[in-house]
């Protein structure tokens, strides 16, 4: 499967169980857990649980120069798709990542024994009971799992964008004033 595959099979079949709530941070780094839940195409009936961390740069109002960088998504293991295809492939398409820099880090990868829609109910109850605020909660196709998380932090990132624009502003008037 190419690039436009994958890509087109995450937009098609990524589903946002429960996004973060917490907007992400204007003026330093944030790191956005998550956990992704994927039917396992080896064990039928079973739920591949992948959790990881999305660390974001700080947004800035102009943009510095260079490709996006997507660090830890695993690109690189399969032959045709690699880190630099990828974002020429997305700067195509109109997709303009505003920090640029994007590291992933899954920290862990197991199975849930059972169908995903009892993984999914579970680790929301669990999200839900622990008023996690911070984590979200995808659910996506296991063999494009990397576009399935680039979907969600777009997500995040366009939530945020709004407010990322008053505090810059208001930042860059206050300092102005001085």
């Amino acid at each position: 499967m190419d690039v436009q595959e994958k890509w087109e099979k995450a937009l098609e079949k990524t589903e946002i169980i429960r996004p973060r709530i917490q907007e992400l941070y204007t003026f330093s780094h944030t790191d956005i857990p998550y956990i992704f839940l994927s039917e396992s195409s080896i064990n039928i009936g079973d739920t591949v649980v992948r959790k990881g961390t999305v660390t974001v740069d700080k947004p800035s109002l102009i943009l510095p120069p260079g490709m996006p960088k997507f660090e830890g998504f695993d690109f690189e293991k399969e032959r045709e798709v690699t880190d630099d295809i990828v974002a020429n492939f997305l700067l195509v398409r109109g997709l303009k990542f505003p920090s640029l820099n994007y590291s992933n880090k899954t920290y862990s990868l197991d199975l849930f024994e059972g169908r995903l829609s009892k993984a999914i109910e579970q680790f929301r109850d669990k999200m839900q009971r622990e008023e996690d605020v911070l984590t979200g909660l995808i659910v996506g196709p296991e063999d494009c799992w990397q576009f399935s998380i680039l979907v969600f932090i777009c997500t995040q990132v366009m939530r945020s964008a709004d407010g990322d624009i008053r505090r810059l502003m208001e930042q860059f008037r206050k300092k102005s004033e001085s």
